[in-house]
């Protein structure tokens, strides 16, 4: 549990850092990148220690939920621009997931 909110709190940072570059629209992106990103170590670390199949496909289901998010902040943007600029939005979701997918491997120690 320790590790989790360590890593919540580091993206809450990067969502700050964010909006403070990029904006609302930005903070938004950040907010849906941390999500996806704690989902994801939620869903694999369980299968750190587990047969290669179940690690694998615990692992392809992190990357299929970081994608959907991505699409999903995408899609909202596209349609509705009035409510979120793509170029900020997806900038904060990278922004805030990429340092935290390099930083995955300490989480799942």
């Amino acid at each position: 549990m320790k590790r989790y909110v360590l890593l919540a709190g580091l993206g809450g940072v990067l969502v700050v850092v964010a909006a403070g570059i990029g904006g609302r629209a930005a903070m938004i992106g950040g907010v849906v990148g941390l999500a996806a990103q704690l989902g994801a170590v939620a869903l694999l670390r369980p299968a750190m220690r587990a047969p290669q199949p179940v690690f694998m496909a615990r692992w392809l289901g992190g990357m299929g939920l970081r994608a959907l998010a991505l699409g999903v902040v995408l899609t909202v943007a596209a349609t509705r621009g009035d409510l979120l600029s793509p170029l900020p939005a997806s900038l904060g979701f990278l922004g805030v997931l990429l340092p935290l997918l390099f930083l995955e491997t300490r989480f799942l120690r």
